[in-house]
């Protein structure tokens, strides 16, 4: 029997809507760094090994989560995901040392991220989506990742300050639920069916033709700059402005400007993916976000220019994403998409792993962020330079023997 895959009005709904859900609540947890300190008695670092454990729990399980979708589809690793989230928020309300925080903070909901977030629905996307609409297609699952941030990053705000952080976080929960509908819309046949994707290769095959391939080895040393500076930014800038005097709101207008732009960015990176060369739109990203950095540090830190730098972030801020995926599928094919996207992103963790937890041991060692925003600005102009020798054309593999 033949199978037609996903409408991409289906899988991009879908995946947009997920992603949105996924990724708008976590865009949100820097909110509760203060709340959660405060009425614990715990220093900023606990509740940044926290998230750091968050981060590098994501990237490493989706290397996994990746595997499982690419071999049996998306939609058992989503709804798995979708019930780790609500068990990993309602267990992030509860707990009371920082053992138990760094379990549901950082390795549950880490573990919930890695099946309802980019690998996966690009994977969906990937293998439904013709190559010569690929990017674009990537570029809308980020925009609505984006759109989540701008959306939810408020709401969160909204129900830290009316219902306690605690009840927040419940209340989040119970939203994670809307993901596991959306996940039949991602239901694929079977993968092995006719007309579906053919594997020449193993998944060992795949990773050892990836990882001696130089160009793989540049796109992950550039994702875990990417990493490390937006983790940053977004968990410790909302203290950070609080610390120079700002109101709480500033915080929040902050982040959800970084979501709205970001829309923009994404979709202007995915579209720009199908007619220029990736590496150079990546370069060109990162190189930018240094600037932006420098000059924010050098201007009077007043509300207005945290919300400028915020717009320009927000232009910058994933639109890492829609380059480096289609730039893996342009390189390897589609077969391994999820799995070798899935490395890429633990690269982007490992990344955000060191940029949060930095952020807060270095502010309870020296009593400020300098550091951190210096070490940010260098590695943009790294991620920037070692970007530009990545080859974006199809690997030549020699024919397989026929068995």
């Amino acid at each position: 029997m033949q199978h037609k895959p996903l409408s991409l009005f289906q899988v991009l709904a879908c995946g947009a809507a997920i992603v949105t859900l996924s990724m708008g609540i976590r865009h949100g947890f820097g909110l509760w760094l203060q709340p959660v300190t405060q009425t614990q008695g715990w220093g900023r670092q606990e509740f940044a090994m926290a998230m750091a454990i968050q981060n590098l729990s994501w990237g490493f399980m989706g290397i996994f989560a990746g595997m499982v979708a690419d071999r049996f589809g998306a939609f058992r690793v989503i709804i798995a995901g979708a019930l780790l989230y609500a068990l990993g928020l309602v267990g992030m309300s509860q707990a009371t040392t920082p053992w138990l925080f760094a379990l549901f903070t950082g390795v549950i909901i880490g573990t919930a991220q890695a099946g309802t977030t980019y690998a996966v629905i690009y994977g969906v996307i990937g293998r439904n989506v013709p190559a010569e609409r690929r990017s674009w297609a990537m570029g809308i699952a980020a925009a609505a990742g984006s759109f989540g941030q701008f959306l939810m990053v408020p709401v969160e705000g909204l129900l830290i300050s009316n219902t306690g952080w605690q009840n927040a976080l419940l209340i989040l929960a119970a939203a994670t639920a809307l993901i596991i509908p959306l996940a039949w819309g991602l239901r694929e046949p079977a993968l092995s069916a006719p007309g579906q994707v053919k594997r020449d290769q193993t998944i060992g095959q795949a990773l050892a033709e990836a990882f001696k391939y130089p160009s793989f080895q540049l796109l992950m040393a550039g994702y875990f700059v990417c990493g490390f500076q937006v983790v940053f930014i977004g968990v410790h800038m909302p203290s950070y402005l609080k610390d120079h005097g700002l109101p709480p709101q500033v915080a929040s207008y902050a982040l959800a400007l970084i979501g709205l732009f970001n829309v923009f960015g994404t979709y202007i990176a995915g579209s720009l993916g199908q007619k220029m060369a990736k590496k150079n739109i990546l370069a060109t990203i990162y190189f930018s976000r240094s600037v932006a950095i420098v000059l924010f540090l050098l201007a009077p830190l007043t509300p207005n220019s945290v919300y400028l730098f915020s717009a320009v972030m927000g232009l910058l801020w994933l639109s890492t994403v829609p380059p480096t995926n289609a730039a893996v599928a342009q390189i390897f094919g589609v077969a391994h998409l999820s799995m070798l996207g899935g490395f890429i992103f633990f690269s982007h963790q490992i990344g955000s792993f060191m940029g949060v937890w930095l952020g807060g041991y270095l502010y309870d060692k020296t009593g400020s962020y300098d550091i951190v925003w210096y070490l940010a600005v260098a590695l943009g102009v790294f991620a920037a330079l070692v970007n530009l020798p990545v080859r974006e054309s199809a690997i030549v593999r020699k024919p397989l023997q026929a068995a």
